[in-house]
């Protein structure tokens, strides 16, 4: 009998109410990794602790001969190597990126897919040429409206054979606020295999899925890119049915480094009485940060935390600091941040068919020991 794809690629889903999280979850969640929270400490998140999400395989790929090809609606199509993007002047842009999926294992009910908690973000210092440098050297026609970018990963998703592609609107993609890089390397060094090398699209304020990775053309077209990445995933849905609309911008989020020491297995975490520092770092998409508020009481109130002073680098995460006298018990932490556009962190789940954009508030359980106690092996 001849195979086909629709029998090992299922239609997205949601859990049952009492399904426990799969082996095929577990698959996904063992190639994939997020930031270890504690790692928030740096204010450029080393390569290796970034987080990664892959949608198919890290292709196999030769740096020396790769080539970049720009197509479709300009006045001159282009083909650059890697020594002719290198010879456009480049910039340097520190960008946090947080995946949209971010807080998806956290849903009820659960979108079955990659499970996620909090730790699907990082920050780094990304270098390349803007895109509209780009864009300006291939002549842009009258009649582009997107730009639509290819990347070298190939695979099967929910029956449909594809490369991954997603596109931007023009407006966006030949824009300086954010400006959009075609980045080559990443903390000052080459892009490694998982982050994209040699080359991949970096959108500021974007979720991730933006930021397409391996990437090998760009083709502007005259009209809207209805591929799957953009018409089908990456939509707020709320049935099966919805044509949903785009996700698009980091919702604003605020994490806590989980204070004291972990529990192995709960991840729960222990402090001794007394002051106990409280920090982290808090972003959004959509306008700067301008507050932060901690609750050390399961949200019961909240109490600002203190901003580090902007820094200059818009499109990156911003520091907070706080304090928490800790007493004797069992105590939940949450934090929320709060952005100039007045946009604020939720309560309650955003619930969506795919878990995009889940930015509930972080919550901590912490079990404050009694003075003089002790753990023993």
């Amino acid at each position: 009998m001849g195979g086909r794809i629709g029998d090992i690629s299922a239609p997205g889903r949601v859990a049952a109410p009492d399904e426990a999280i799969g082996l095929d979850e577990l698959a996904l969640a063992a190639r994939n990794h997020g930031l270890p929270l504690e790692a928030m400490r740096y204010d450029l998140t080393p390569a290796g602790l970034h987080y990664v999400l892959v949608h198919y395989d890290i292709p196999a790929i030769d740096a020396d001969s790769w080539e970049l090809t720009v197509s479709g609606r300009v006045r001159t199509a282009l083909t650059l190597d890697m020594p002719t993007l290198r010879s456009f002047p480049a910039v340097t842009r520190r960008v946090t990126m947080e995946c949209a999926g971010n807080g998806r294992a956290r849903l009820s009910p659960r979108p079955v897919s990659q499970p996620w908690l909090v730790e699907a973000v990082g920050t780094a210092d990304w270098t390349g040429v803007p895109l509209r440098t780009l864009l300006a050297e291939a002549g842009v026609a009258a009649e582009a409206v997107e730009a639509v970018f290819t990347g070298a990963d190939h695979g099967v998703e929910r029956g449909i054979e594809q490369d991954y592609r997603r596109s931007l609107p023009l407006p966006v993609a030949m824009g300086d606020d954010p400006e959009v890089l075609v980045a080559y390397a990443m903390n000052w060094g080459p892009l490694p295999p998982q982050h994209g090398s040699p080359l991949r699209l970096v959108v500021p304020g974007w979720y991730g899925m933006a930021q397409v990775k391996w990437l090998r053309d760009i083709a502007l077209t005259d009209t809207p890119f209805t591929g799957f990445q953009q018409a089908v995933a990456y939509r707020y849905r709320q049935g099966a049915d919805d044509p949903g609309e785009p996700v698009t911008r980091i919702a604003p989020r605020a994490l806590m480094i989980p204070p004291g020491f972990p529990d192995f297995m709960s991840r729960a975490r222990v402090v001794h009485p007394g002051e106990v520092p409280l920090e982290g770092r808090a972003w959004s998409g959509h306008a700067p940060v301008t507050k932060v508020e901690v609750s050390t009481d399961g949200g019961g109130s909240w109490s600002e935390a203190e901003l580090a002073p902007a820094d200059g680098h818009r499109w990156a995460w911003r520091r907070w600091q706080s304090s928490w006298a800790a007493a004797p018990g069992s105590h939940v932490l949450s934090v929320r941040a709060t952005d100039a556009d007045g946009r604020t962190q939720p309560l309650s789940q955003p619930w969506n068919r795919g878990g995009f954009a889940n930015n509930l508030v972080q919550r901590i359980s912490v079990l404050c020991l009694e003075n003089g106690q002790a753990f023993t092996a």
